[in-house]
């Protein structure tokens, strides 16, 4: 009976490993797809990739790029959300989702992910941008100001007309 059991485990070892391997494959082929702008390829892709391994966070997160890119916010929020389910230390798909959440218009929520990037990364440069952009629509202007500041100190780049604007809007010299 051991023996039996032994070789049942030896067979059965192998197969998570291969399954792995073919999601990761598919993912890969999405990433290439979407690099063409080869969208609904990317998104089948990627969904095999899933199907595969439903834990595979990178694959919910560039499925969700691909539905943001075709202008379906809904489908790529659910996705950047099981990919922070799978994977919650990665600041990206914080910053993603929130990036579909202020395309939405709902900057209040964007800015909680963008917040939630930055805790994971205070260095996340794409986050701090992301998160004065909303401040400003939601004219917080001295909480863009202070990420524009954080920005430069860390050695980011803010662009200059987005300093010319939000100044203007603080009543700041030009």
């Amino acid at each position: 009976m051991k023996k039996a059991l032994l070789l049942i485990a030896v067979l059965f070892v192998p197969v998570p490993c291969v399954y792995a391997q073919k999601a990761v494959e598919y993912l890969q082929m999405g990433n290439d797809d979407l690099k063409q702008r080869n969208l609904d390829q990317a998104i089948i892709d990627f969904t095999k990739a899933i199907d595969i391994d439903p834990n595979l966070a990178k694959a919910y997160n560039n499925r969700g790029v691909a539905y943001a890119q075709e202008g379906s916010l809904s489908r790529a929020i659910a996705d950047f959300t099981m990919s922070i389910a799978n994977d919650p230390k990665d600041a990206q798909g914080y910053n993603n989702r929130g990036h579909a959440y202020a395309n939405e218009g709902d900057f209040v929520q964007a800015i909680a992910d963008y917040t939630q990037a930055i805790r994971i990364n205070a260095f996340y440069v794409k986050a701090y941008n992301n998160r004065e952009l909303a401040y400003y629509e939601l004219k917080q202007y001295d909480k863009a100001w202070a990420d524009v500041h954080t920005v430069q100190a860390i050695g980011g780049n803010v662009a200059p007309d987005f300093i010319k604007d939000l100044k203007k809007a603080l009543g700041k010299n030009q």
